[in-house]
């Protein structure tokens, strides 16, 4: 039982609150007087939902991007201390045999429950916006390649984000939206008129919108005025402000409203650890003062953020409500990859997954599955 909580529970922030936890589920919540049994005092902390993270690539010192089991744990682990308790594992382009070995490595955790699933970000991106991804690496979206990823991932791809532009790239959304699979919109040079259609076709989240895009334009809207104002769209936010100036966080924010908005952290392997020389996929990244850059040409290679700064960020440096912030760290993630009957919110017969905030807003204690994660803070 945690007990002295402020609550964020699905109808707004309960004061004086609790917590009944059974096993891994939560059984009752409510306010006032709690009912008789062991009880945590949190001494009036704010408690929210386990963070839902729908796009990572590591952490901890471990990749994603890897067939070595000891390096995913390292991820997972890293982030469960800043309270994510739900995840996709990203993996950036690779050839075809690679991401095979990748997914088939990465669909055992799947299984076990310690990942959501698996996000593809390439290798179907614009060779022009691709950021730090292996230019090498990329390639059109033809059938027989998305085929050949599906059937490695048996079942666990959730999304993969592609440029809609490219030869086969309309094809490709609908093959993976009839799959079963989120198609994400993203690293594209693409014009509105090449990316309403892939919306049309079902394509229906932003891969960290305004980075690894054509900019917005008054005259051209492209991806980011497209995606933003398209109403089917849900659109991710890397909130470390350093990819996105918070003027800009708010702004995609509240046009987006709560239903259409998530953070996402698109961390790599040096989150969580110290500064130095890593790689992401093949290509060398510098990080210095938390920001990761690629060692060739200083772009901006993943970050180093975790969300439970992500979730800070938002309320003090983009100056945006709690509740706002739960439901793009919790909620909406939750709906976003159809687990709102395990996740997502703080409510009776969902898991026992959540982070008390001091108030900072950092974590002081994170519950997974009903059980205390060791070494927050």
């Amino acid at each position: 039982m945690i007990t002295g909580a402020r609550v964020a529970s699905p109808n707004g922030i309960m004061d004086s609150g609790w917590l009944a936890v059974s096993g891994e589920l939560i059984t009752g919540l409510g306010t006032g007087v709690p009912p008789a049994g062991e009880q945590v005092d949190v001494g009036g902390a704010l408690v929210v939902p386990g963070f839902v993270d729908t796009h990572c690539h590591g952490g901890g010192g471990g990749s994603f991007s890897s067939t070595d089991p000891t390096q995913f744990t390292r991820a997972i682990m890293a982030h469960r201390r800043h309270g994510t308790t739900t995840m996709l594992a990203s993996l950036v382009s690779d050839p075809i045999p690679i991401l095979a070995d990748q997914l088939a490595a990465l669909g055992e955790l799947v299984q076990d429950g310690d990942l959501a699933g698996i996000h593809l970000e390439g290798p179907f991106i614009a060779r022009s916006r691709c950021g730090a991804h292996d230019p090498e690496a990329l390639r059109e979206p033809d059938t027989d390649s998305v085929d050949a990823l599906l059937a490695a991932g048996r079942g666990h791809v959730r999304m993969v984000t592609l440029a809609p532009e490219l030869t086969g790239g309309i094809k490709a959304v609908r093959q993976l939206a009839e799959s079963g699979v989120i198609v994400a919109v993203g690293h594209t040079d693409g014009v509105e008129e090449q990316i309403r259609p892939a919306v049309d076709a079902g394509a229906t989240v932003a891969t960290h919108l305004f980075n690894g895009m054509r900019p917005l334009h008054h005259r051209e809207p492209g991806p980011i005025g497209t995606l933003l104002d398209d109403g089917r769209v849900t659109v991710e936010l890397i909130c470390d402000l350093v990819h996105v100036h918070p003027t800009m966080l708010r702004l995609a924010a509240r046009h987006a409203g709560g239903s259409r908005t998530v953070l996402v952290t698109d961390a790599m392997s040096a989150t969580d650890a110290a500064d130095g020389t890593y790689t992401l996929g093949k290509l060398d990244v510098d990080v210095r003062d938390g920001v990761a850059k690629l060692a060739s040409n200083g772009s901006l290679a993943g970050s180093t953020l975790t969300m439970d700064t992500a979730f800070r960020n938002l309320v003090v440096g983009a100056e945006m409500s709690v509740p706002e912030a739960v439901r793009a760290t919790s909620a909406r993630p939750a709906e976003l990859l159809g687990v709102t009957d395990r996740v997502g919110t703080l409510s009776p017969g969902l898991r026992a997954d959540l982070v008390v905030l001091d108030e900072d807003l950092r974590p002081a204690r994170v519950l997974h599955r009903g059980s205390w994660v060791p070494g927050v803070r």
